[in-house]
């Protein structure tokens, strides 16, 4: 069952990402015309698209090997070509072959299909922990790791701030996740009413949001920039209105932000040392 889940979350993903990324500045947000994935931004999104190609080249060639069997025994056993019916029954080895072949495909992408979900769900050493939190409707995260850093109220931005602040409409949002490049993160996920998804399609990651239960995952971002996504659980009437923005920037940024508790102000913070110190440590 958990398989199925698999690959129906990796499903999910395709259809929430529907792009191909054409910059490193657009990489973590849909292009316009855009039919594919997302472009990788972590090492679980790379995994996740070579199981998904190696699952999508098998389908093309199931496809096409049918595709052709069906024409030729449409063509070869046609009433024209066959005036007196063949009488046969059945025929042992066919009905081996059809038998074993689909279980040895489905074997064949067992393997690497357990591979990713285990990747997914084991957590690694993670450097950093958030949580988020689905509302109705926009998240909440909290960073139990600084005690400074107050509770962030992520909330969309109608069409007009969205065109203000250059950022894709029912994507963008007032207050987007800040974690920094290069840094394990996990992220726990909960709600406090309905059920939502964290999804963040060039993370690889969607994770169920579920009323009383604390779920986990985690990312690894390789480059700096902001990646977008959206709840993926219909949640409710403004479902489409709970966009999920992270901004991912430099170690050495982040610690200047928790040291403003929070904030990219200009002011210089006093106490990024320790802090550079501590998100740093396995480097």
């Amino acid at each position: 069952m958990r398989f199925f889940k698999a690959l129906l979350g990796a499903a999910s993903l395709s259809g929430l990402s529907a792009i191909t990324a054409q910059a490193q500045d657009v990489a973590g947000k849909p292009s316009e015309g855009g039919y594919w994935f997302q472009e990788s931004a972590t090492p679980v999104m790379d995994e996740l698209l070579k199981v998904h190609s190696l699952v999508f080249w098998i389908i093309c060639a199931i496809v096409a090997f049918v595709t052709i069997l069906m024409a030729y025994i449409m063509i070869r056993f046609r009433e024209k070509s066959n005036p007196v019916p063949s009488k046969t029954s059945h025929n042992v080895l066919i009905e081996v072959i059809w038998t074993i072949a689909p279980v040895v495909l489905l074997l064949f992408m067992v393997v690497p299909s357990m591979q990713l979900l285990y990747m997914q769900d084991r957590l690694p050493e993670t450097e950093i922990t958030v949580k988020a939190t689905g509302n109705t409707w926009n998240w909440q995260y909290t960073y139990p790791d600084f005690e400074n850093i107050d509770e962030i109220i992520s909330n969309p931005l109608d069409e007009t701030q969205a065109t203000e602040q250059n950022k894709p409409y029912l994507l963008g949002t007032d207050a987007p996740l800040v974690v920094p490049v290069g840094t394990k993160v996990k992220v726990l996920v909960t709600s406090v009413n309905n059920m939502h998804a964290w999804a963040v399609p060039s993370f690889g990651v969607k994770m169920d949001a579920v009323p009383g239960i604390i779920n986990e995952t985690w990312f690894e971002v390789y480059d700096e920039g902001t990646y977008y996504g959206q709840c993926s659980e219909i949640c409710g009437i403004l479902h489409y209105k709970m966009p999920i923005e992270v901004k991912v920037v430099s170690k050495a940024e982040f610690a200047r932000w928790v040291a403003n508790d929070g904030s990219f102000g200009d002011s210089i913070a006093t106490n990024t040392s320790a802090i550079s110190t501590a998100i740093a440590a396995r480097d």
